[in-house]
């Protein structure tokens, strides 16, 4: 039996939950600002009580208490002497330091909701400014608004949902849900609080600038559910500007719930900003608390400005990747990070995959190989291809845990040669197939050595399919995608693999002759025939024994890199 007290001004009155016993019908019942016994020797204070029916078999009652904790009864009565008045609910901000989330031994968070998110920004007196949202309602300034303490923490609450009247604030725009249009609004609204309220508060003020721009689901359910989604603010008062930019693509089915996500989100954002900008990849991690991969998806984010000078926009595109939030993510050559769907938007794509360790001058002539051939599609030419090299999550973790340094090895060999990087969790080539294809209506090729594509063909990697490797080649397939074989060179006999003489097992011979014949896969004959005796476990292998005969087999800015930055075990004889 659990039993609990509740404060109304000057009455107090007791309720007893008996084990078993259903209240409300299963519906939560919520009673504000109370005591509760857990046992009588630790009651504590408390801003929300929930009592919630549950079903799982692991709860003996079926009850369950959830509660936020504020500070002991002791506590309170020390402090708070002239009467009832919670400190965490009052109308003026409280002194304490909120703006760090407490952590756990292991260094993992410990559990906030979005409420206590909410409020721990209101009570924080430094924070100040602005929240514009376009699309999908104000979800995300209506929690701050909701839980109270709100005036000290909005200077501006705005949603310029028309047209015409958000390019007479923002500028023009081609699209209206993109980065460009979400960096104009963090621009415009943060400059404006700087300009506005600088001289009279900027002293004791860190002022933010909170916007999203956002294509919920419309009537029909006929468009692409996503938003842009960003802060500026200061670290601390006086402090050069820093940023968040992440995209999100919204996964429920109904625009109410899609709004409801959103606004968890935003508050998980600015929350995570103001309180753990020194601990960037916990910030990431707590960015979907209080939801599931199932509801939100964030398959980008930027870091930028003072507070994140020495992060590696890089390291946080693996860390999406890493902790689920995305199935996969991207970045430039440069290193800048990029969304997938808009760097992909109309054009062609070519994939290579491979573990790149390092990037080899036959990885170089399968893509080059592979895009003369991709070029001569009908509906492929003259437009820009899209070449990305990717790598699997599966390849970085084939040594256990992922080795960052390694990691930021193949991505700056892979750099050096001027190519897109492609982080995904997509192993089976089917998954990544639909996953391109979901994000482009243009032609999808992916390259591939003789090797490879005889595995493709290997059906214990379709076992937990209902339709076996028919299934998965039925996915694979699907949208006309087309295979782009690189020939093996045999070390041993001298023979040369090509799809044409590939020995493929007998019961799946007339299904690969189906395929080849339909154009589903394409022999590669316009390859150099020097690069056929490259092997990038042997490359690898010559680079650690300090052996220089490594270098002609690499491009020469991957060499240089190499040796510059001592990678792979780089050694000197």
């Amino acid at each position: 039996m659990i039993c609990f007290l509740q404060l109304t001004r000057n009455v107090v009155t007791t309720q007893k939950l008996s084990d078993g016993k259903a209240i409300g019908d299963g519906q939560t019942q919520r009673c504000l600002r109370g005591l509760v016994l857990l046992p009588l020797s630790r009651m504590l204070w408390i801003t929300n009580l929930e009592v919630t029916r549950l079903t799982e078999p692991w709860h003996p009652s079926g009850v369950m208490l959830r509660a936020r904790i504020g500070m002991t009864v002791a506590q309170f009565f020390g402090s708070n002497r002239d009467g009832l008045k919670n400190p965490q609910t009052s109308g003026s901000k409280g002194s304490r330091n909120v703006n760090k989330q407490p952590l756990r031994v292991d260094n993992t968070l410990t559990a906030i909701d979005t409420h206590q998110k909410a409020l721990d920004v209101n009570l924080d007196p430094r924070r100040y400014g602005t929240f514009a949202e376009i699309g999908a309602g104000q979800e995300v300034v209506r929690w701050f608004f909701r839980v109270g303490g709100g005036a000290g923490t909005i200077a501006k609450s705005i949603s310029a949902y028309d047209m015409k009247v958000s390019d007479a604030i923002y500028g023009r725009a081609q699209r209206y849900v993109c980065r460009e249009r979400l960096q104009a609004m963090l621009d415009y609204e943060h400059k404006l609080n700087l300009d506005r309220l600088g001289e009279v508060r900027g002293d004791t003020t860190a002022f933010f600038a909170f916007a999203d721009t956002v294509s919920a689901r419309n009537f029909k359910g006929t468009n692409e559910c996503h938003g842009w989604m960003g802060i500026k603010f200061q670290a601390y008062p006086r402090d050069d500007d820093s940023q968040i930019i992440l995209h999100v693509k919204m996964l429920d089915h109904e625009a109410a719930l899609q709004q409801e996500a959103l606004g968890i989100v935003g508050v998980n954002l600015i929350h995570a900003a103001l309180s753990l900008n020194h601990e960037p990849k916990l910030l990431v991690s707590s960015l979907l608390d209080g939801l599931s991969t199932a509801r939100i998806e964030i398959d980008m984010i930027e870091f930028s400005g003072i507070a994140f000078r020495h992060v590696d926009n890089r390291l946080m595109s693996l860390t999406l990747v890493e902790l689920g939030l995305s199935n996969a993510a991207m970045f430039a050559s440069t290193g800048e990070v990029l969304q997938p769907s808009e760097f992909f938007y109309r054009r062609p794509i070519l994939v290579e995959r491979g573990s790149f360790r390092p990037v080899c001058n036959v990885n170089i002539d399968m893509l080059r190989c592979a895009n003369e051939k991709f070029q001569q599609l009908p509906n492929v030419q003259g437009k820009d291809v899209a070449m990305v090299m990717e790598i699997t999550m599966r390849n970085l973790k084939a040594g256990g845990e992922i080795d960052l340094r390694d990691f930021l090895a193949r991505a700056d060999v892979m750099s050096a040669c001027g190519y897109t990087v492609l982080i995904s969790d997509y192993f089976e080539y089917y998954r990544l197939a639909a996953y391109l294809a979901s994000i482009t209506k243009e032609s999808i090729g992916i390259t591939m050595g003789a090797g490879s594509l005889l595995d493709l063909f290997d059906e214990k990697y379709y076992t937990q399919l209902d339709g076996g490797i028919l299934e998965s080649f039925g996915r694979l397939f699907k949208n006309d995608l087309k295979i782009y074989c690189y020939p093996l060179l045999n070390q041993e006999t001298g023979e040369l693999i090509t799809c044409e003489n590939l020995a493929i097992a007998p019961e799946l011979q007339k299904l690969y002759g189906y395929l080849f014949d339909r154009g589903g896969i394409n022999h590669l004959d316009n390859y150099d025939p020097n690069c056929l005796t490259i092997f990038s476990r042997e490359v690898l292998q010559h680079i650690k024994r300090g052996d220089s005969c490594w270098e002609s087999m690499v491009p020469a800015a991957v060499a240089d890199v190499v040796k510059s930055k001592r990678y792979f075990g780089y050694q000197t004889v």
